[in-house]
């Protein structure tokens, strides 16, 4: 379906950017029952919000001219919630309204007031800016509002959980009343619809979110990994799809650093991206990834919002997010304009329960499955290599010239192999992960318990080493049976978290919700003195107290007396074979020694100090 008419200006910069048919939003408010009127839109991430609101404010703004007069006060403001939105709006809205003569000016935060200030000042016809600047520059008499036409809030619930509530009314309130007010959220929860009753006018409400349905691009996916080799799951992630672009998501700002900094010991070519960084230096961050200078971007949630990176095919989750919200825009990076995208979130196993919890919310059908193996990245490898187009491109005269020469002095074969060396030494090498045999359960959930050989052995790792009880100090770590503790992950998290090794751990202990384990006393105040300074979100480490005997139960040291029977049966009581020590049948209750059995109702309660009886209806006995 083509776009419908459009003002000629805005038609033409559509064409030059190849845009042959609108996208769904699109064609929502360029629908005629649209048309000049208040609108209240909630639309998925990356379906071309930018252009929708571009468009339906074209008309208001040309008033059917060609182009924009004389540049003065705003006729548009558009707010945005960060920083990077905001200055990618700036960009989209000044190659689609370039033929009309539009000016426009961005005024965020970490940029120079005193330039935005004579930007505004020269005249402008689009101001694009974030809730805290734009209240800045109003306050201060830089902004004029009193030719608005149009007013765009762009991810309006964003701004709202960001806490940018009062700077929003105080904007809007300075505009002029007859503007036209534009929304546009992920989602309308009961306070943006509260926003738009209080400052729309007869808004028409445009839905085209797929209620109960992810994003269809996206393909989701749960890898399972120790708690402790959450960056080595990173390293084989990335080296398994070798995306053009991905995004690697942390919760914090140090998460960040640490996480950057890892996969940049490593050999990727990686980006940091998170609140503390300037403007210059999240700008220069973006940019290399839209050049290709960088294939991978750490970023916290600063970066799941608004940003349109190309060819990123691949958002890998290294801490879960907080909620369905940031689960579904972190993802929504990828899987863009109609390209395919990968999801995937790193669940550790004190963490299974919350993964699940996620999914079931966002209504997100994902693959359970273990984290790539060295030797499937290397099979992968073997097959990207033969596939890679310069073998394919047709050599030049200079190139055959070199080769000739080479071959003269070595045999192909050496030649060969000094490319595939030469191809393996850009990639980063894989990593070696723990694999747990219940990744290989087709039912997800399902309890895994090592067999009998595998438990007379000790398991991979092999017994705790015996240490005196007088040479042993006890420590507690707060995961257990119920999240899925196992001595293979516990024993190398410990070593790491304590800088210990694995001949200073002696007896583990795993309960329900704790695990204790023995610390040789001569490491006891390092290890102490470590865990306190390494201490983990989800995992905390702590001294303890020595766990009492182990508990024996009943046994049966010979078989059961009487005759067989068959499965299911079960005799009564009297039938059964007395026994030694068998206790005699109960006895009906009888109440008090002496006293009748208890088969009536009780007498009404009488207060020893007077008043009335209580006349309320009678217990049961």
């Amino acid at each position: 379906m083509p776009f419908p008419a459009l003002p000629t200006a805005l038609a033409r910069a559509l064409a030059a950017q190849g845009y042959e048919e609108p996208t769904p939003v699109q064609a929502a408010v360029l629908a005629a029952e649209a048309e000049a009127r208040d609108l209240l839109v909630s639309a998925q991430t990356g379906s071309g919000k930018t252009v929708a609101f571009g468009l339906a404010a074209g008309p208001t703004l040309l008033a059917g001219a060609e182009k924009l007069g004389a540049a003065g006060a705003p006729l548009a403001l558009v707010i945005a919630p960060t920083r990077e939105l905001a200055l990618q709006v700036n960009t989209e809205l000044a190659w689609l309204y370039r033929e009309t003569g539009a000016i426009v000016v961005s005024c965020v935060g970490g940029m120079d007031p005193r330039r935005e200030q004579r930007a505004l000042a020269a005249g402008c016809h689009i101001v694009v800016g974030t809730p805290g600047r734009l209240k800045d520059h109003l306050e201060r008499g830089n902004l004029d509002l009193s030719a608005l036409r149009v007013v765009v809030l762009d991810e309006a619930d964003e701004m709202l959980d960001m806490g940018f509530r009062e700077d929003l009314e105080e904007i809007l309130d300075s505009a002029p009343a007859d503007r036209r007010t534009l929304l546009f959220s992920a989602t309308i929860a009961r306070e943006i619809a509260a926003l738009a009753r209080r400052y729309q006018n007869d808004a028409l409400r445009i839905d085209t979110v797929a209620r109960n349905q992810a994003h269809g691009d996206i393909a989701y996916s749960v890898i399972r990994v120790a708690p402790n080799e959450i960056e080595h799951a990173v390293v084989n992630v990335l080296r398994f799809h070798e995306a053009p672009g991905a995004l690697v998501f942390c919760n914090t700002r140090e998460g960040v650093r640490h996480m950057h900094a890892a996969l940049r010991e490593r050999g990727f070519s990686v980006v940091g991206l998170s609140g503390e960084l300037g403007q210059r230096e999240r700008s220069e961050a973006l940019q290399a990834l839209r050049d290709g200078h960088a294939r991978v971007c750490v970023a916290t949630d600063v970066a799941a919002r608004g940003l349109d990176l190309p060819d990123l095919g691949l958002v890998i989750h290294a801490e879960l997010p907080v909620n369905k919200a940031g689960l579904l825009h972190r993802s929504g990076r990828t899987g863009r304009a109609g390209k395919k995208g990968a999801s995937i979130l790193l669940a550790p196993y004190t963490r299974r329960r919350k993964a699940e919890q996620l999914l079931a919310s966002a209504h997100i059908e994902a693959e359970w499955r273990g984290p790539p193996t060295a030797e499937e990245i290397r099979a992968k490898d073997q097959v990207r290599m033969l596939e890679d187009p310069i073998l394919s491109e047709a050599p030049a005269e200079e190139d055959l010239a070199l080769a000739e020469t080479l071959l003269a002095s070595k045999t192909p074969q050496e030649v060969a192999a000094a490319l595939i060396r030469l191809y393996r030494a850009r990639l980063p090498a894989p990593e070696d992960l723990y694999e747990d045999p219940r990744d290989s359960r087709p039912q997800h959930g399902e309890r895994w318990r090592p067999d009998r050989e595998e438990r007379a052995a000790g398991g991979a790792f092999g017994k705790p080493e015996r240490l005196d009880p007088s040479e042993v100090t006890w420590f507690r770590v707060t995961v257990g049976r119920k999240n899925q503790a196992d001595p293979k992950w516990l024993i190398p998290l410990i070593c790491r978290l304590g800088h210990v090794t694995k001949r200073e751990i002696g007896s583990i202990r795993i309960f329900d919700n704790e695990t204790k384990f023995e610390i040789a006393n001569a490491v006891a105040d390092k290890f102490g003195q470590a865990v306190r300074a390494t201490e983990a979100d989800d995992i905390k480490i702590q001294p303890a107290t020595a766990p009492g005997p182990r508990k024996e139960g009943p046994r049966h040291d010979g078989p059961r007396s009487g005759p067989p029977r068959e499965r299911g049966e079960r005799p009564e009581r009297s039938e059964r074979p007395a026994a030694e020590g068998d206790r005699p049948p109960r006895k009906p209750y009888k109440g008090k020694p002496g006293g009748k059995p208890n088969d009536g109702p009780r007498k009404p309660f009488k207060p020893k100090s007077g008043g009335k009886p209580f006349k309320g209806p009678p217990r049961k006995g």
